[in-house]
């Protein structure tokens, strides 16, 4: 049996396009072996292995305007503008089920990425238990500078899309016999150098860690390479790739609901285009 490998980019509310494209997949039973996520890519690819269809989308639109998820607030009373005890605990145990059973009884594997601060280089998680690890979760979404740092093991972490936005390597490195990125940029998005006054900020804030400060400053660079490689390996058809056919325009600010659905749709859209050109790249050798 071959091994399929997927992984999936971050960006926040972004990641709603790659909920759409997770759904598509399994309306059409693309059986998937192993993933790595980054950030948002984490958070929703584990529903694929628990079979909660529309389950990121559901919870995003009933409380994208709910304070105790995304908001000022918890920002200002708990450090974290996603707050951590109610859209990472209270979600998942309480009010949309996380089906933890499901996804161990899928014996698949799922990585989840996050950056380590001592160094700046990513540290590859293997999540066997998402409401257990929870904070692997929180660590590869930890945004710099609207999160506290997550400690797990006595190490520290943030936002795993500082050292590997798109963790295409890691993945060959798993020896996988077919490879699907998601990504959430369109083909021709090219990332921007941080502004003078964000890296004078996360020099400060993180005036203890000048190797994750370096990762942040560099991370455009990495980004755009890594971009050029799928594109490179797309093309020589050794990997495929789904990618949002325009700008999303949405970000973690955004508590729009119609905008939220309009994103979920595009990703659904665009996955039922390539699904026959999807299925017969795995049919391949």
């Amino acid at each position: 049996m071959k091994k399929i490998g997927l992984v999936l980019e971050g960006g926040g509310l972004r990641g709603l396009y790659t909920a759409g494209v997770l759904d598509t997949f399994m309306d059409n039973n693309i059986d998937i072996d192993t993933i790595i996520g980054v950030s948002a890519g984490a958070l929703f690819g584990v529903n694929y292995f628990s079979k909660q269809r529309g389950r990121a989308l559901r919870y995003n639109k009933k409380y994208s305007n709910d304070k105790r998820y995304m908001s000022l607030r918890s920002f200002i009373l708990t450090g974290n503008y996603i707050n951590k005890k109610f859209a990472y605990y209270t979600i998942s145990n309480e009010l949309d089920k996380f089906d933890n059973k499901a996804f161990k009884k899928s014996k698949k594997k799922m990585y989840a990425v996050a950056t380590r601060l001592k160094d700046g280089q990513a540290e590859y998680f293997e999540i066997k238990d998402p409401i257990k690890q929870m904070e692997e979760l929180r660590a590869t979404s930890a945004i710099p500078g609207l999160t506290k740092i997550v400690k797990i093991n006595k190490e520290k972490y943030l936002d795993g899309g500082v050292a590997d936005s798109i963790p295409i390597d890691k993945m060959q490195e798993l020896g996988m016999d077919k490879i699907i990125v998601v990504e959430t940029q369109p083909k021709n998005y090219k990332k921007k150098p941080l502004k003078k006054s964000i890296i004078r900020f996360m020099k400060i804030k993180y005036i203890k860690y000048p190797k994750f400060i370096k990762a942040m400053i560099n991370r455009h660079e990495r980004y755009n390479e890594v971009k050029e490689k799928i594109m490179d390996l797309e093309n020589k058809k050794e990997i495929f790739v789904i990618r949002p056919s325009k700008d999303l325009n949405i970000d973690i600010k955004n508590k729009d609901e119609k905008k939220y659905q309009e994103v979920y749709d595009l990703g659904v859209k665009d996955t039922k285009k390539i699904i026959k050109d999807l299925k017969e790249y795995l049919r391949s050798r």
